[in-house]
Order: C-alpha cells, then sequence, then structure tokens
C-alpha cells in the first residue's frame, strides 16, 4: 500500500486553493498557539489504533505549539549543509520515520458555529494529516507555506477535538535539503478563523507606474466565497482617501483599475504605502499597496527606471533558543539591525518566511528575493544532480511550490523577484514553474541560480564568483546580456568575511553587476550552558553524523544577536555616502551619493579635526543636497591651529541621518571615514642618563640592570627572558619569531597543507651567535638566529639587536632575512612577527591604533586611528568556533597595565597587534570558547605582516595583496615601564638615537 507521505504527486488532500495574505483581516480568530497533548513514534504505523478519535490522553506529554520536537527532547539534533539522512529512493522515505501526534481542544460558541471554520497552519514540517472530532479532513506538505482547511461540517458548539499527526519524513524532504538544522513539528503559528458565510476569499492587489513613472496605476482582482455579492473599498495615503467605490459580482470576482495621478512611490530608500480596504458583507480586509515598477532595459533590471544595487543578505528564519520558530519582534529587530547597516536586500533563502516578515520589508523598505522552498542540494554529492529536477513525474511537486508562492505573496511590493528555489540543478520541471510563475504574475523577475544558462530567469545569478571572473561577466555580453547578481558571496563563517570592498567596487565600476548577498545574517548556533557558562552548540555537538559541523555558524549576526565584526565592516562598505579626501587639499573632501532615489538633504555630516584620534576642533555641515548617483566637493572650515609636539592630526567625517526615521533617531551614522593629514611637528629630545648598568653572566644568564630596569637574557637560547622593575616582572618571555596564527574557518582548504605538509605551527629558532657590547649609557646585545619549521627547506635569517638604556627603555630591532634551499612552501603564510609573553597580572590594555574593534588587512574599514582602552578579554572576540580574533592593525603604541604601572611597546613603524589571555595552540584546540584553556601569562602577537581574511570557506580566498609571502622583514619596537595614566605622554616622546 502506497503510504500518502511517499507520494510525490499528491500536494495535498483537502486544503483550501492558496490565495493571498491580508495586512489585516476582520475575521474573529482563536490562536490554538500554546500546550498540545504529545505522542512520540518512531513511525507513523506505530500509532494507537484510533487515537484520532479518542479523547486528549492524559497520558500523552505535552508539548508547546509553535515548538521543533528537537528541541523539546525528542528525536535528535542533526545539521548538515548537502546530505540526506537517509538512502536515495525518491519518493520512498525510511520505515524509521519519527512522527508526533499533536491533541488539542478547543471550545466554540453556538455564534461561532454559525459561521464557518478555517483551520490555518503557517507552517509543519515535512507533512502532516488532521483530524476533527474523529473524521478525517486533510493532508498538507510543503514545510514553509501556509495550509488552510475549512472544517465547518466537522465541528460542533462546545468541546471539539483536533488531532494533527505530523512526519520528520515525506516525498517533500527531497525537495527540502537545505543547509540548515533537520528540524520538526508545528514551527509556526496555528489559528481557527470565523469566516462569514460571504467573504472575501482572495484580494490580488498590484500598484504599478505609468510609462513617465508619475502616475499609479492600481488594479486588484477580488475573489468572493459566493457568486453573487457586492462590497465597496477605499484606497488611502496617511489617512487620506485617494479613492473609493462600490462593486457587485454575479460569479464571485471583480477586477478593480483606476489610475491615481502624482502618486508616492515605493522603493526600499522610500518605502511609501497606501492602504486597501475592502468589504463585503460582514468581512472587511486590508492590503497595503506599494506602487513601483520592476523592468529589465538595456541590460539591467530597474525600479521606478532606475538602475538599483542590491547591497543585501541571505536570511534564514533562526533562534538560537527554539530553532525555526521566529516571532514577529525578532523578525522586526533583524529588519531594524539590517537597515541600520545599510543593507537594502535580502533573500529568503531557501523558503518563504513567515508573512509578517514581507509586511515588515514593505514597512521599512528592502528589496526582497522571495524564494521557493526547495532544494536537493544532496543529489550533487552522488553525481545524479538532475534525478528528479528533469524528471517530468516530479513536475507538480516542484510547480506547486512556487505557486504556491506566489499566490501567498504577491501584494508585497517590497517582492521584486521569484526565486524558484536553491542548488537542485536544471532541468524541465524549473522551465515549468517558470513559465506558471509568468501566468500568475508578471510584474516580478524570476531568479534561480541553478538555471546556468539563463534560460528561463530574467536575470544571470551566480554565487561565491571570484572578483577576476565577476569582472570577466561584467564586461562581457554572456547569458544574454542579462544583469547579474550575486545571490550568495562573503561567506561569514567565523572571523570574516575579508575581501568585500573588492567585490563593491566591481559592483559601483560596472553596471551589468547590480549587487549581491552576502552568506549569511545570523550563526545557527543552539544555545546551550555548561558550568555556569553559555556557549552554542553546532553540527556534531550531538553525535549527529554525517554532518558539516560548525558550518552552520556562518552569519554576520553572533547567535546572541551581537553584530559580528563583519557586520560592521559589511556596514561601512557598502554606505550609500561616500567620502574621500580631495588629493593635495586638506581639508577639502568629495562626497558622493550611492542611493538610488534619495538626495542626500536627509544627511548631515559632523566633522573633527583630530590629534592622535582625539577630537580638538568639531563642527556639522547640513547643507548637502547631493542628487542620487551625484557628487560634489566641500571643504571643512577647520580654524587655524597649532602643531602639538609628536602627534597625528586626522580628519574624521560621520554621515549622519538629520532626522529620525523609522529605523533610527537622528544622528544614527551611515558611513564613518577618517583621513590622515600631512601635518607633523616632530621635536627630538635626548634620553636621561640614569645610574650605570650592571652586566653579570651566570651559567648562561645574563642580567642587564640599573634601578630604572633589569633585562635578562639567555645567552645559550639566544632571547630576551624578561624585564623587569623594582622586582617585579612585566614581560616574562621576549620576542620569538613566528608565522601561525590560529587558523580561521576561511582557511579551512589551507589548513591541511599549512599544519600538516609544511608544520608552521612548529616554528622555533636556533642560536647562531650571542653578542654584548657596552657603552657609555647604554648596553647593546646582538644575537644571530634562524627561524624555521619542521622538517622545512625556508626559513629566515633573524638578527636581533637588543638596547637596553640606562633610562629603562629596551629597544628590539629585528631583522630578517628570508631563506630557501628547496622548493616546497607555503603560498602564503598566516603572519610574519613575533610573540610574547607578558606577566598575568597585566589585563588593562590601551592602544593608538585601529580599533575599537578587530581589523584585518581586507577587513578594516569600519575601524579608525584612535587611542582606545579594554581589557586584555576585551579584546578578544567570542566567535561561537575559536579561532584567531581581535587582530588590531596600524598600531604605533600599546601598554599593558595593572591599573598602577603599565609596560607600555611603542613601534618605531605601526605593527599589527593581537593581545590574549591564551596561546594560539589553545585557540586551535578548543572547539567552543569555553573550552579554550587560559595561559599563565599575557600572551602577545607583534606582526611586521599579518594575512586577510578573505571568504574561502565557501568563497574568494584572500586575495593576492593580502597574501604574506616569505618575504624580508624588519621592526623595531621599544619598551619601557611608566605609571599608569601617564602612557600617552611617554608614547609621545621621541628621541634623538
Amino acid at each position: 500500500m502506497k503510504k500518502r507521505w511517499e507520494n510525490q504527486n499528491l500536494c495535498g488532500i483537502g486544503r483550501r486553493e492558496a490565495r493571498t495574505s491580508f495586512y489585516r483581516d476582520s475575521q474573529e480568530m482563536i490562536s490554538l498557539n500554546g500546550e498540545w497533548r504529545f505522542l512520540y513514534l518512531e513511525a507513523p504505523e506505530l500509532s494507537p489504533q484510533g487515537f484520532e478519535k479518542a479523547k486528549t490522553d492524559e497520558a500523552w506529554d505535552t508539548i508547546d505549539v509553535p515548538s521543533v520536537w528537537q528541541l523539546r527532547g525528542y528525536d535528535s539534533m542533526h545539521y548538515t549543509d548537502t546530505e540526506y539522512l537517509f538512502p536515495l529512493d525518491p519518493p520512498y522515505v525510511p520505515t524509521k520515520n519519527p512522527t508526533g501526534i499533536y491533541k488539542k481542544t478547543v471550545y466554540l460558541s453556538k455564534e461561532w458555529t454559525k459561521q464557518d471554520t478555517i483551520l490555518r497552519f503557517h507552517g509543519v514540517d515535512s507533512a502532516f494529516d488532521v483530524w476533527v472530532n474523529g473524521q478525517y479532513v486533510g493532508y498538507s506538505k510543503v514545510s514553509r507555506l501556509p495550509s488552510e482547511f475549512d472544517i465547518t461540517n466537522y465541528v460542533n458548539e462546545g468541546e471539539n477535538d483536533i488531532t494533527v499527526r505530523v512526519y520528520k519524513w515525506s516525498d517533500g524532504t527531497y525537495l527540502e535539503d537545505q543547509d540548515m538544522w533537520w528540524l520538526s513539528g508545528i514551527y509556526r503559528d496555528v489559528e481557527l478563523i470565523n469566516e462569514p458565510k460571504q467573504a472575501i476569499y482572495n484580494c490580488a492587489a498590484d500598484g504599478s507606474l505609468d510609462e513617465s513613472f508619475k502616475d499609479g496605476i492600481f488594479t486588484a482582482d477580488i475573489t468572493l466565497k459566493q457568486a453573487e455579492g457586492e462590497g465597496n473599498y477605499i484606497l488611502e495615503y496617511n489617512g487620506n482617501k485617494v479613492m473609493q467605490g462600490d462593486f457587485r459580482t454575479d460569479d464571485g470576482t471583480v477586477h478593480l483599475e483606476e489610475r491615481i495621478p502624482d502618486v508616492k512611490k515605493w522603493t526600499a530608500e522610500t518605502p511609501e504605502l497606501y492602504l486597501l480596504t475592502v468589504t463585503a458583507g460582514q468581512h472587511t480586509i486590508q492590503v497595503r499597496i506599494g506602487f513601483r515598477k520592476i523592468e529589465i532595459k538595456d541590460g539591467n533590471f530597474r525600479v521606478n527606471g532606475q538602475v538599483i544595487l542590491l547591497n543585501g543578505v541571505n536570511h534564514h528564519d533562526y533562534n538560537p533558543k527554539e530553532g525555526r520558530c521566529v516571532t514577529y519582534e525578532q523578525e522586526k529587530n533583524n529588519i531594524i539591525l539590517m537597515k541600520q547597516h545599510n543593507i537594502n536586500a535580502v533573500r529568503c533563502s531557501h523558503y518563504p518566511a513567515n508573512e509578517y516578515f514581507y509586511d515588515l520589508c514593505d514597512e521599512y523598505g528592502l528589496y526582497v528575493i522571495d524564494e521557493a522552498d526547495l532544494e536537493c542540494h544532496g543529489f550533487e554529492l552522488v553525481k545524479n544532480y538532475q534525478w528528479i529536477t528533469d524528471d517530468p513525474a516530479w513536475e507538480q511537486a516542484y510547480v506547486d511550490r512556487s505557486v504556491r508562492m506566489v499566490k501567498r505573496d504577491r501584494n508585497h511590493p517590497s517582492i521584486i523577484m521569484w526565486s524558484m528555489g536553491n542548488e537542485s540543478a536544471f532541468g524541465c520541471n524549473f522551465r515549468r514553474a517558470a513559465e506558471e510563475i509568468r501566468k500568475l504574475d508578471p510584474s516580478r523577475m524570476i531568479h534561480y541560480e541553478g538555471d546556468y544558462e539563463a534560460e528561463v530567469t530574467d536575470v544571470y545569478s551566480t554565487m561565491y564568483t571570484r572578483v577576476k571572473r565577476l569582472e570577466e561577466i561584467a564586461e562581457s555580453k554572456s547569458k544574454g546580456g542579462k544583469p547579474h547578481i550575486l545571490c550568495e558571496y562573503g561567506h561569514a563563517m567565523g572571523n570574516g568575511p575579508g575581501g568585500l570592498k573588492a567585490y563593491q567596487d566591481m559592483f559601483r565600476k560596472f553596471k551589468r553587476l547590480q549587487g549581491g548577498f552576502v552568506w549569511e545574517w545570523y550563526d545557527h548556533g543552539i544555545y546551550a550552558e555548561e558550568n555556569g557558562k553559555t556557549y552554542y552548540r553546532y553540527g556534531g555537538d550531538y553525535g549527529d553524523f554525517p554532518t558539516n559541523e560548525n558550518f552552520c555558524i556562518d552569519g554576520l549576526l553572533m547567535p546572541d544577536r551581537t553584530p559580528s565584526p563583519g557586520l560592521l565592516e559589511y556596514k561601512q562598505v557598502i554606505a550609500p555616502v561616500e567620502i574621500t579626501k580631495v588629493p593635495g587639499k586638506k581639508t577639502e573632501i568629495l562626497v558622493k551619493n550611492y542611493y538610488d532615489f534619495r538626495s542626500l538633504d536627509c544627511i548631515v555630516l559632523n566633522w573633527a579635526l583630530e590629534e592622535d584620534g582625539m577630537p580638538i576642533q568639531e563642527g556639522t555641515i547640513d547643507t548637502l543636497h547631493t542628487e542620487p548617483h551625484g557628487k560634489e566637493k566641500m571643504t571643512i572650515p577647520v580654524q587655524p591651529f597649532e602643531l602639538a609636539e609628536n602627534k597625528d592630526y586626522y580628519l574624521r567625517v560621520k554621515a549622519c541621518l538629520k532626522e529620525d526615521e523609522l529605523f533610527a533617531e537622528a544622528g544614527h551614522i551611515i558611513s564613518d571615514v577618517q583621513f590622515l593629514l600631512e601635518i607633523r611637528r616632530d621635536v627630538l629630545t635626548e634620553r636621561e642618563k640614569k645610574e650605570k648598568l650592571q652586566i653579570w653572566e651566570e651559567r648562561g644568564f645574563l642580567t642587564v640592570e640599573n634601578e630604572e630596569i633589569t633585562a635578562k637574557f639567555h645567552t645559550v637560547f639566544g632571547k630576551l627572558l624578561s624585564i623587569e622593575k623594582g622586582g617585579r616582572v612585566y614581560l616574562a618571555d621576549g620576542p620569538e619569531m613566528t608565522v601561525y596564527r590560529a587558523t580561521i574557518d576561511n582557511d579551512m582548504y589551507k589548513k591541511h597543507d599549512w599544519m600538516n605538509k609544511c608544520f608552521i605551527q612548529t616554528g622555533s629558532e636556533r642560536t647562531i651567535h650571542f653578542d654584548c657590547k657596552e657603552m657609555e649609557d647604554k648596553v647593546v646585545i646582538t644575537i644571530g638566529k634562524y627561524f624555521g619549521c619542521v622538517n622545512q627547506s625556508w626559513g629566515f635569517a633573524c638578527e636581533y639587536e637588543y638596547t637596553v638604556f640606562s633610562s629603562g627603555q629596551v629597544r628590539v630591532s629585528i631583522d630578517g632575512k628570508t631563506v630557501q634551499r628547496g622548493k616546497m612552501e607555503p603560498e602564503f603564510l598566516p603572519r610574519i612577527g613575533v610573540c610574547m609573553k607578558a606577566s598575568k597580572d597585566l589585563q588593562q590594555t590601551v592602544w593608538y591604533g585601529m580599533g575599537p574593534g578587530e581589523s584585518y588587512p581586507d577587513s578594516k574599514a569600519a575601524s579608525v586611528m584612535g587611542i582606545y582602552r579594554n581589557t586584555v578579554d576585551g579584546m578578544h572576540t567570542d566567535y561561537v568556533f575559536p579561532q584567531e580574533n581581535g587582530h588590531r592593525e596600524h598600531v604605533k603604541w600599546f601598554g599593558l597595565s595593572d591599573g598602577n604601572q603599565t609596560m607600555l611597546c611603542k613601534a618605531e613603524s605601526a605593527l599589527g597587534l593581537n593581545i590574549a589571555n591564551y596561546t594560539d595552540e589553545s585557540l586551535e584546540k578548543a572547539r567552543h570558547p569555553h573550552e579554550i584553556k587560559k595561559s599563565s601569562h599575557v600572551i602577545v602577537h607583534l606582526d611586521r605582516h599579518h594575512s586577510g581574511l578573505g571568504s574561502n570557506s565557501c568563497g574568494e580566498e584572500q586575495l593576492e595583496e593580502y597574501k604574506v609571502k616569505r618575504q624580508d622583514f624588519s621592526m623595531t619596537f621599544t619598551f619601557s615601564i611608566v605609571d599608569a595614566g601617564k602612557e600617552i605622554k611617554e608614547a609621545r616622546k621621541q628621541y634623538l638615537d
């Protein structure tokens, strides 16, 4: 006997035809969210006999709806990116098919039963049957779309029993192999609707524009439940009537059409909405209309005649405690965060979102790619990618998913493209789906990245295309010259993505390239606690196999909703206001407007003249009127001032909102840039001469000391052992060369070669010579060393020169010459620098460099030069999967303090800095933050060169200019012990020698 859940041609039984969602609905509703009785089984065939007719069994468990049962202690958690969790034999699924039976009792009044009763499920994974009062009602599938059942003939006044049996696996699962946790159950809202006998069943409304983009073209197609009916409608804008009228029908359908003069137009930048109210009998619904026109012209897609650029993200439904269950408030907060970070577009990857998500996008202003609940990526792994995609027997299953999506969501002006799915190859079933979408809605574009030749799609879409290849696409007329988007790029896994600016520069340079969507918005970590510490689990943490482990931790937003450094970087890179310094002009700037529809009269410029990152003059410019895509020069009115000694001067300009907007208050920063002014007054002084330095050597230990400083060296191992003052150790282990950093997720394809072929983590130094020279007020120690890694022919010949001054400073100069005596070596190195250890007591940090957060060579647009304070732990970025983090670029000096005394380190030329309470080795070994073994010292890295981040967990690796090659290097820095609070004053001193 064929099972319902193993029949791809059975899309539903007793389910109502899909219809548009309404913004508001006057019908009375009863939420069925809350507590249900629940029975978990390992197969549907194990269901108790007569379960659908039995009253609620007190022996059953209870479960809250909406929820996913895996996070309520049933079944098991499992994450995969591509793999199905059972043998491929479509449409058949395992006999062991986890099943949940839900029961709910609801009481209906006599008045309620006089009208019709509709049972609506907004999302059930993956297929389910419904019974009411023991009678079979119907069956449905497609996990991320609603299902409605008319249960009028099954309910009665008083107590009613609703039974739902949900199947984890179904033939639909073959079409739902998205990159996410496998989660099951009734995970979206459930409700009963009291529908009048005469009701508005459907209202597909649209606001387009005439050819001049001036007047609106309003249309609406209304379907009533009964053939004969009448009603009225009103269209309003900000509470003012724009049009109104009555209608009558004999066949249950009504078509409305009217021209609206001088209409307010909807765009993501100007989300103007009209409110349509339709009444028929006792039923009133409301739909929000956005007047806008989407078209393709001269090789570009346009909104209201304007070529637009999509600065987007991919969005999954996700909550770290509830899995796929999200609330309206969470989604609202997501969209506000997106808008605050200059994001203007979102792709619903890889399924339709909750209905209210689109309401929010309409209201706040985001361009949306709505995507069908369809992905069968696992077939690629068995090299039969088109298995069901090009099989006509599956046509209905494919088409159903696109059609129901369009029918539900077509009223939303924010949706500019329909996507037929993701990563499912291409074949006859997508051709048919495209045909059906165009019949329903020819006003929007069709997207599907798997249509590699853009045969049926309106846009040429690719994912993770490298920058060089992107330029080739931009300059060609391939794929019919259709406009190009990157539906996925900039893989935000762990520390990264780097290199985003290179992509944005390409988008802004070439008109064919109309932007892209970073993968993705939210880390999919599962909340957990251990010994009072919070952390987040990922694939493999539940014993799940096969698994793609932490590949689900790939978002711009961390699980606790902290914006990652990657999100801050993306915000600055895509900022619609670009401010650059005019070459040769100290205080003249060029402002470019990258908004597509707004002039810059909504922006003010807050500027500051900064001295070593601290403002000494400030002002506001609120006279911007730059038109969209325009630019203008302006002079910052800096007043004459006297240059202070040994200080850098910067011009900092922030583009801020002039007035409150829906997503942010006035003063919200859109863009923040800083320019070094080439003005400086260097003043050199002589070092103080203090008590003569004493030198003694004993059994390989050399000590240089006076009352200001004690420096200890090992003559055999050729290294600085410590820097002390007043009997207290500040530097506990001196600099040793390293080329290793704890690997990041974006190193996943390099990690094996780095660590198992080139053994970069095994670097060590061999002493060649050790020399000590005493002078009048200083001692110079020169150490020759060779640095190399296990079984490698490449390395560095290094010369360390330590100068200990009687005034209490220790200057370190390192000169490294690269050596290669063979042919094998890494393509590039993570870093070239030194590692040191400081006293554990020095937990307060201060530095002059880029900040306040971490920065890397290919990810530092969101950082500016300044003097910053933090703690050692505060320098850490708490990635879900521990990895290299917390680096600061262009550091000129830093200090480590206990609050009384500070070990100050000043670089002769700016260096990269890491400060942490753990070693790189400890970071490499840990799988979660609470597993990072703490060091007995503060670990300090100073880098002459540090490689970028790239996006190579699933995208572009580091660009060539951000790869550290084996090369000669030199670096000089000076240590001193100073009173806490005097670091800035001492750091600014410059000496003659």
